[in-house]
């Protein structure tokens, strides 16, 4: 195995803390919780209690102070667990930097030290019924009027819908621009005018609230606005990089403990008279399935140390995204083969991946979006390249 040197010492010890805080009070009661459709709010609390929130947020914002491997290292434990239920990730290393790098003092204040000790779950409001990649032709308007701003729209497939506190939304302010027509707000979910539609019965990551949530004459202060108006689109951007890194994280993490699920099963079953780790076919798919999750570790890694250097662009982290989410897919699917039968009852972590594993080529931008950005990137410097002597 090709050893890992981002991690210190120190972040080896977080790493043990975060396996104790999932053997403890996630693994256990996984299942119950995807059956009720969402996490309780009490782990959340928990998870602040042990600085697991917001552990990249400085600690004058009330965050633990650390960098961006503290959350690397929740992002991979959670997912080497098969826990896709806390959403940790989207509170910790997608929200709380827009409030980080674009919110008042006071917002800042008021939000991320309640966000780090899990007392507010934030949710995202982006994807419409009418579109998700496409954010500039979103429908979503918010008016002007006076010192307050009035809501009007829908969004859906929103990750804490139904227990969120707090909504980052992202809206039209001016709805005949488009990516300048932009801007973000947060939304007191407690306000009048907001309403949760159904919680959305999704193949897979059922522990994950996923729900549709209504704005009808939302009235918010002109103050919740964050930065500028007209600016969310070019804010949306700024962190494009890390939303895809996490992904990317995810995936490798998830498709290297499927191997590790089928190795340990292939060992103990029999099968014509010897055990199914003997078949060559078998030792072949796991061997080439090893090969390619290391190349993209390796890959990943890279990534990593280039985003703690503020190296990694928009693009590079598409295509981290892009490959990885896919190997997952791969992976998934030729582990749970080796299973049989069994791998298809939902009882075994592995079928339980299988199904989790296809969100993660949509959700976040999907494939199709990610080879888009890739190709906007190559083709220009490829016609350059064709035109030059």
């Amino acid at each position: 195995m090709i050893p890992r040197t981002l991690f210190s010492a120190e972040h080896e010890l977080f790493r043990a803390t975060v396996q104790r805080f999932i053997a403890e009070h996630v693994t256990p009661h996984h299942t119950e919780w995807e059956a009720a459709g969402e996490v309780p709010r009490d782990l959340w609390l928990r998870a602040g209690q042990l600085g697991l929130l917001c552990c990249n947020v400085p600690e004058a914002c009330g965050g633990m102070g650390g960098d961006f491997l503290h959350s690397a290292i929740l992002v991979e434990e959670f997912a080497a667990a098969g826990a896709t239920g806390p959403t940790f990730y989207l509170q910790s290393d997608i929200i709380a930097p827009y409030l980080v790098d674009f919110g008042s003092a006071e917002q800042q204040q008021r939000w991320l030290p309640a966000m780090a000790r899990g007392e507010v779950v934030a949710a995202l409001g982006m994807t419409e019924p009418s579109g998700g990649s496409d954010l500039q032709g979103m429908r979503t308007q918010a008016v002007r009027d006076g010192d307050e701003f009035v809501i009007n729209g829908q969004k859906v497939f929103i990750t804490n819908g139904h227990s969120a506190d707090l909504l980052l939304l992202a809206c039209k302010t001016d709805p005949r621009a488009r990516a300048r027509g932009i801007s973000l707000i947060l939304v007191e979910t407690d306000r009048a005018g907001f309403s949760r539609g159904r919680r959305l019965d999704k193949i897979g990551c059922k522990a994950q609230d996923t729900a549709e949530l209504f704005f009808s004459d939302l009235r918010v202060p002109v103050g919740n606005l964050l930065g500028e108006a007209g600016s969310g689109f070019a804010m949306l951007m700024t962190q494009l990089a890390q939303e895809r890194l996490i992904q990317a994280i995810r995936a490798v993490a998830a498709a290297e403990a499927a191997i590790r699920w089928t190795i340990d099963y292939v060992k103990d079953r029999a099968m014509f008279g010897q055990t199914l780790a003997e078949f060559q076919n078998t030792r072949f798919e796991l061997a080439a399935m090893h090969a390619e999750t290391l190349a993209q570790r390796v890959f990943v890694d890279r990534c990593v140390e280039l985003h703690l250097r503020g190296h990694l662009d928009a693009d590079d982290a598409a295509a981290a995204k892009l490959v990885t989410t896919e190997l997952q897919g791969r992976v998934m699917d030729r582990c749970l083969q080796l299973f049989g039968g069994w791998g298809y009852m939902s009882e075994f972590p592995i079928a339980r991946a299988f199904v989790d594993a296809r969100m993660t080529r949509i959700g976040g931008g999907s494939v199709e979006t990610m080879k888009q950005i890739i190709g906007n990137a190559l083709l220009p410097r490829a016609k350059a390249r064709k035109a030059a002597p």
